[in-house]
């Protein structure tokens, strides 16, 4: 009864553990640009709100509108040339950085931390923009 038992046992934990193993392997369309933003690109924006801060736009030909619409973007900041990159949207030095994005265009922008003062930027930044694919 007890071999019984056992190879009862043995055959349920068998059937149970053998399961079909799915490999995902991760697209290849995903790209990265890189800009240099001086302190000169940067201009003074007041939204439809009437709240200020600072703009810089980036062009980028690859963000098609329907990349745009099914895509994401992921955007770093460096003010070592490239050694260390933060993503936004971030704080750094009480400004505050965010962006936005649509077909053709990156826009960052810049203001004070607590959001009631357009500041400008007195440091040149370098700038990685991740086009991140989806299938959508």
């Amino acid at each position: 009864m007890k071999k019984i038992l056992t190879i009862i046992s043995c055959a349920v934990l068998f059937a149970l553990s053998s399961c079909t193993k799915q490999y995902v392997t991760p697209g290849t369309t995903n790209q990265t640009f890189y800009a240099n933003v001086a302190t000169t690109d940067w201009t003074l924006y007041t939204d439809n709100t009437g709240n200020k801060s600072y703009t810089a736009p980036i062009d980028i030909r690859a963000l098609d509108p329907n990349f745009a619409q099914i895509g994401g973007i992921i955007v770093a900041i460096s003010y070592d040339g490239g050694s260390t990159y933060e993503q936004l949207p971030e704080v750094y030095d009480n400004l505050s950085f965010s962006y936005t994005y649509n077909a053709g265009n990156v826009s960052l922008y810049a203001q004070s931390a607590d959001g009631t003062t357009a500041i400008q930027p007195t440091m040149a930044i370098k700038v990685k923009i991740i086009l991140v694919d989806s299938n959508g």
